[in-house]
């Protein structure tokens, strides 16, 4: 009689047929995403956030209702505007559907309810742009501004934790222990610099001069803060040798920690001229500085600004994968304990 074969344990079982949608769904969520934070802060950099003065409603129009010929040949800050909203609108669409995906397609109940929080965000944020048309209070646009980062991170999660590498990963050579907490702490720096850089973008009425020295000092502390953190996180994951799934999104973080110190260099030249008097007379210099409100300008200035989103993503990404890895080798090792068998 032919004996039967052992059970396999948790880890070593075939991976279960998943629907393709929930993951699917995220992608899309992902790459809606970030070309909203982008028209958003574009919108913020051309101080087009009031071209539009009412909310849901554009000039009395249903939002996808709107003479798409007024849209398209209008004015640069009511084109600017509206897309935003249709964006926006898009994004909270393909929001629904992805919550709707896992609740019918996923048995991780934790999963289900992380979609329900996205859910959540997106018509919070909604919400936060449409009250700050109607009471053209800039710090709605501020809070606008950094909800949509986490958003963003948000829909990165999702995406993360719905993929076949999720579903499929094995316990890594390296223990992810080690740089978990590095890549916790950068996530978090990273998206304290985009909140304090939420008060250069976003300076009160009335304001002094004050509030704006030290709104600078401390975003630069926190970029070298930041710079530092970034190297010390890639500098650990590079000596360890994990695999490509935490070497290259740590490369591709230093990568763009180096083009944000470029953006945010060149923002402040762009805006504010060179530090010291003397260089503004340097050719072929002298004639370039006098460009502010171009759009030159402002693409820079909404580059630097979409830069730190991509940042505050990466770095969760990262950070996701370590915990990974730190799970499974939990698990691995409760399995060794237990005579091979995970409970």
């Amino acid at each position: 009689m032919t004996e039967p074969s052992p059970s396999k344990s948790p880890i070593e079982r075939e991976p279960e047929t998943v629907s393709p949608w929930p993951h699917g769904l995220a992608v899309v969520l992902v790459c809606a995403t970030f070309p909203l934070i982008w028209v958003g802060a574009l919108v913020t950099t051309t101080k087009a956030g009031m071209a539009v003065p009412d909310w849901p409603t554009t000039y009395g129009y249903n939002l996808f209702l709107y003479p798409w010929t007024t849209w398209v040949f209008g004015p640069w800050d009511l084109f600017i505007e509206h897309g935003h909203r249709l964006l926006g609108a898009g994004v909270g669409l393909i929001t629904i559907g992805l919550c709707v995906a896992l609740w019918r397609c996923e048995n991780r109940s934790w999963l289900r309810y992380l979609g329900v929080a996205a859910l959540v965000m997106v018509i919070a944020q909604g919400v936060l742009g449409g009250r700050r048309v109607q009471l053209d209070e800039v710090r709605l646009a501020q809070l606008h501004g950094c909800l949509g980062p986490l958003f963003f991170g948000l829909s990165v999660a999702l995406a993360a934790v719905t993929s076949r590498w999720w579903r499929e990963s094995k316990r890594n050579l390296v223990d992810g222990r080690r740089f978990e907490r590095l890549a916790l702490l950068t996530t978090f720096l990273a998206y304290l610099q985009i909140v304090l850089g939420s008060n250069l973008r976003h300076i009160p009425p009335g304001a002094s001069h004050d509030f704006f020295r030290t709104a600078v000092f401390f975003h630069l502390v926190v970029a070298v803060v930041v710079l530092v953190q970034v190297l010390v996180l890639a500098i650990s994951i590079w000596r360890a040798r994990p695999g490509l799934s935490l070497t290259l999104p740590t490369t591709a973080l230093v990568f763009l920690l180096v083009a944000q110190i470029g953006f945010g260099g060149a923002t402040w030249l762009w805006k504010y001229g060179w530090p010291l008097e003397s260089l503004s007379h340097w050719q072929p210099y002298g004639g370039w500085l006098n460009t502010a409100g171009s759009m030159g300008e402002s693409l820079v200035i909404t580059s630097h600004v979409a830069l730190g989103s991509l940042i505050l993503a990466t770095a969760l990404l990262i950070a996701l994968r370590c915990g990974r890895y730190s799970y499974l080798s939990m698990r691995s090792a409760a399995g060794s304990v237990n005579g091979g068998v995970v409970a």
